[in-house]
């Protein structure tokens, strides 16, 4: 592939700063790039590598200096942004997969909407309801009543058990799973557990992306809910009855526990945790590994374990750190104020 750099610029609404008639072959990490390759720079830490870079071309904002005179600048206001946007439309490669395999299993009463491909030894079970252009990969299975919008795309190895509904334009990668039991058991007089019927669903709203090896377990009553623009990372446990606000974003092996409710545009970080029955509000931003242990209505970033609210998480963090200098100190003003009260009794 060719691209001439004049194209690009016209595409990011940028201004080229250099050679106005280079052609790009591809793109790279800015510490990878080879000549031909189009980078970008976008965090502080990486300016460090514009000095070295073989790129042909890098995306950089205005304010920051060029000190590479070989490199041809391409000057926009959020070069993540405009990198983005570059890979979209030149780079992206659309999963590959068309027609019904014979090898799948559709029951005589699902219904598939136009164009609609399906690939090796998937299942599609009765009553189920496939929406126009999506595509379902090798090995899916798909239980009763489900019900899939159009412009989907499910990967290998996705299950989707009976009665969940999954919105348009979702993407569900390798191995996750939707709809398992939720975690609900019953102790009796002798402590052996009985398990509580799990009789609802889950319901995924429109453009949610859900990471591989993610689990997200059907409601034991009514629906565990994802709204629409929330993206999952790979292996997150979602538990029963759970509310996952619109655009919110989860990190890595995070877990919600049951009938949680997070709100709409909320950040949490890889390993972070929530116990059950408790809140997050709108714009709530949690830190990797931080564990919540009761509800945080007030927008904001909170850190910790209990997470707490940033500034004080950090400060008690230090002390935390200084705890045996702390001790030291300590022992040294018992040893003092000892000495002084041996002092003052032989006075007395």
């Amino acid at each position: 592939m060719e691209i001439n750099i004049k194209e690009i610029t016209g595409l990011v609404e940028g201004k080229v700063v250099g050679d106005g008639d280079l052609t790009i072959k591809n793109v790279a990490r800015i510490e990878d790039a080879i000549e031909g390759d189009l980078t970008f720079l976008y965090l502080p830490q990486y300016e460090k590598y514009l000095t070295s870079t073989r790129a042909s071309a890098v995306l950089i904002k205005p304010e920051i200096t060029k000190s590479n005179n070989s490199v041809t600048y391409i000057e926009v206001d959020n070069p993540n942004e405009a990198f983005n946007k570059i890979l979209t439309k030149y780079f992206w490669k659309e999963a590959e997969l068309d027609g019904i395999d014979e090898t799948s299993s559709i029951h005589p009463e699902a219904v598939l909407g136009k164009n609609v491909s399906v690939g090796k030894n998937v299942v599609i079970s009765k009553s189920c309801i496939i929406g126009d252009n999506t595509k379902i990969f090798h090995n899916t299975v798909i239980m009763n009543d489900v019900s899939v919008g159009n412009n989907c795309l499910i990967y290998p190895n996705v299950t989707i058990r009976e009665e969940c509904k999954i919105g348009q334009r979702v993407i569900i990668h390798p191995g996750a799973v939707i709809g398992s039991d939720g975690f609900g058991f019953l102790p009796d007089k002798k402590g052996k557990f009985h398990k509580i019927p799990q009789i609802g669903n889950v319901v995924i709203e429109d453009d949610v992306e859900i990471g591989s090896n993610t689990t997200i377990d059907r409601a034991a009553l009514g629906s565990t809910i994802i709204k629409s623009g929330v993206k999952l990372d790979n292996l997150i446990q979602i538990a029963h009855n759970c509310y996952v606000g619109e655009n919110t974003v989860i990190s890595a092996q995070a877990g919600i526990s049951g009938s949680t409710k997070v709100g709409k545009n909320c950040m949490m970080g890889g390993q972070a945790g929530l116990t059950g029955h408790i809140e997050l509000g709108d714009g709530v931003l949690i830190g990797a590994q931080s564990g919540v242990s009761k509800s945080i209505l007030k927008s904001g970033t909170y850190f910790g374990y209990p997470a707490q609210e940033l500034g004080k998480s950090l400060r008690t963090e230090a002390h935390i750190r200084k705890l045996p200098e702390y001790i030291l100190k300590i022992r040294d003003l018992e040893k003092r104020l000892s000495s002084l009260e041996e002092t003052f009794q032989k006075k007395k």
